[in-house]
């Protein structure tokens, strides 16, 4: 399985769209705690990974991220990492 930001030039058959999103609750005496988004990161691809595989797809590609730190008034910080691309499978010849 993997992933790229680009397209793939072998031939292929394309499966569909995945995607996955993470969170991480920031509490307030780790407020400016922004190293945490690599984890989130890791943990997006992994489970992308994962339902793409469940689909048989060999890749994902055209991968793209967003990020949102979301402010909630009654609460603390939420670090919010959404992934998504397009699942392929490799045509053999």
């Amino acid at each position: 399985m993997f992933l790229s930001t680009e397209a793939f030039p072998q031939a292929h058959r394309i499966l569909g769209i995945v995607n996955a999103t993470s969170h991480l609750m920031l509490p307030s005496e780790e407020i400016d705690s922004f190293e945490s988004f690599d984890q989130l990161y890791s943990d997006v691809e992994e489970k992308m990974k994962q339902r793409a595989a469940a689909k048989k797809a060999d890749g994902i590609v055209n991968v793209r991220f967003n990020t949102m730190v979301a402010n909630v008034q009654v609460a603390p910080k939420f670090l919010v990492i959404t992934g998504y691309g397009t699942m392929i499978q490799l045509l053999k010849n």
